[in-house]
């Protein structure tokens, strides 16, 4: 039987932007591409309960940015019951702190805040400049991300972005003990690829590695390379549990 994995975007993009990684993913396992929920709720663990009671269960929880960070909550919440978890350009902690300062400054997050309140449109023409950025291909790559930007709802994206504020995975990444794969992207503008080893000092198995000239929006830009990343470590925890 074919493992099950279950895909998760990003913050204010349509799950459309996944489909090339799903379609790669797709030679080996059944992807399930699922949206964000649209809730205008802050909570965290209201978005959570939404996505437990939607989301098929013992299958690979999988999820880029925001979506990885959901995943990742998830996979401790659901413990044996999650196969394994695989992020992609997410970090712990999205907004940086004193305790974990490889992140989004507060400031640069404030400023996006304000931006989506007096404007969600521009804010998300903004974000998908910011995916891109890091790119050798940024126009084409922006251009292919602004197709894939989500109707502009201002109150389900700011919850959004306070639930991506308010999100703090460390617990759950330290208490996941199935196998975990974190990738990040060289030149990502929104999650810095120094926060490799504060991620890989938190996981109790797993991986972390960075992809070479690559941006936030790799998913998009790198998909096949991602999928043969994601479908070896796969393939080498199944082998492992046999």
């Amino acid at each position: 039987m074919r493992e099950t994995l279950i895909l998760l975007p990003g913050w204010g993009l349509h799950g459309a932007v996944l489909h090339p990684l799903a379609e790669a993913l797709g030679r080996d396992v059944e992807v399930q591409v699922v949206q964000l929920p649209a809730l205008t709720s802050a909570s965290v663990t209201g978005w959570l309960d939404e996505l437990d009671a939607r989301l098929p269960h013992d299958g690979w929880l999988a999820g880029w940015s925001l979506g990885g960070m959901l995943a990742a909550a998830l996979a401790a919440r659901r413990g044996e019951r999650c196969r394994g978890l695989i992020t992609l350009a997410s970090n712990a902690c999205f907004v940086a702190s004193d305790s974990w300062p490889h992140a989004m400054p507060l400031d640069t997050y404030a400023a996006f805040l304000q931006g989506c309140e007096a404007n969600a449109a521009a804010t998300l023409k903004r974000f998908a400049m910011l995916c891109a950025q890091g790119s050798t291909e940024v126009r084409d790559l922006s251009r292919q991300l602004q197709a894939g930007l989500g109707a502009p709802d201002s109150a389900s994206l700011l919850a959004g972005l306070h639930v991506l504020a308010s999100l703090d995975t460390r617990a759950a990444l330290s208490a996941f003990a199935g196998p975990q794969l974190h990738l990040l992207a060289e030149h990502d503008a929104l999650v810095p690829a120094s926060v490799a080893e504060s991620l890989l000092a938190l996981l109790p198995t797993g991986a972390v590695d960075v992809l070479e000239a690559s941006c936030h929006a790799f998913v998009l830009e790198q998909a096949d390379t991602l999928a043969t990343l994601v479908l070896d470590f796969i393939r080498e925890a199944n082998h492992g549990w046999a």
